[in-house]
């Protein structure tokens, strides 16, 4: 299921690389991990707010209010479980109109570990934005712990990022998400045809994207999406010890 088509050396390169975004305003280029296999940068530029004005579903990404996915997970040993929800409520973020997705993670007993609100908003043409997130994490008493890794577009000379083409590619290299020092992911889509089983879903048509962040340079995770599913399964490939299952997924 989860047998690469590069191997983990080439995929530490790529996060210790300086494979960063080169900003200059709201545009952008990815670098691609290896010559052999270059990348293809989608989206430079941030589109115009007139672009969001006619959403188009997006079937590898779904923002269906009303929509619930259940996860598993494990992180450093930990047992979670997360439910994530599309919600009926937008926002204005840098002038779109944003669909608000809740995310929340539970340790064992209950308590909550991390609670998100994340924007999000589609194209007229399908591609998915990410516009950023409000985040806080707790202790088991409750308490807020802090609310490291929020961020919003038009805020700070945060910007806007692709989180899903309307037409993923194999290939494909995109940021998802940009404040300097606080949120500088990028995605490169690598596999199309890759087998997925999960509680969820068993299936070989999954997406196969591979992420890395220059603020955590050596983890490299990987993430599968299936068409009309979303995300069903996250694992950290190096660096890192967090994987994520989809469970179940309610749609309206």
């Amino acid at each position: 299921m989860r047998t690469l088509t590069t191997g983990l050396a080439a995929l530490t390169c790529l996060a210790t690389a300086s494979i960063g975004a080169v900003v200059t305003g709201a545009a952008s280029t990815a670098s691609a991990p290896t010559a052999s296999t270059p990348a293809t940068t989608v989206s430079r530029a941030m589109p115009s707010p007139s672009d969001f004005a006619h959403p188009k579903a997006n079937p590898w990404f779904p923002l269906r209010p009303g929509t619930v996915w259940r996860l598993h997970g494990v992180e450093e040993g930990q047992h979670f479980n997360q439910r994530t929800a599309v919600t009926h409520r937008h926002k204005k973020v840098a002038g779109v109109r944003v669909t608000i997705v809740r995310d929340v993670i539970r340790r064992r007993d209950g308590s909550i570990a991390e609670l998100t609100h994340d924007w999000y908003a589609a194209t007229d043409t399908g591609a998915v934005w990410y516009f950023g997130e409000a985040t806080a994490t707790y202790g088991r008493d409750g308490h807020l712990i802090d609310r490291e890794g929020s961020w919003r577009a038009g805020v700070h000379g945060a910007v806007a990022g692709l989180i899903m083409p309307a037409h993923p590619h194999v290939t494909d290299a995109f940021r998802q998400e940009y404040e300097r020092g606080v949120a500088e992911d990028q995605a490169w889509i690598v596999e199309r045809g890759a087998r997925v089983r999960t509680p969820a879903v068993d299936t070989g048509r999954g997406l196969r994207s591979l992420e890395w962040a220059r603020l955590e340079p050596g983890v490299v995770s990987q993430k599968l999406y299936v068409r009309g599913y979303g995300i069903v399964s996250e694992r950290d490939l190096g660096g890192g010890h967090e994987t994520y299952e989809l469970l179940s997924v309610k749609r309206p």
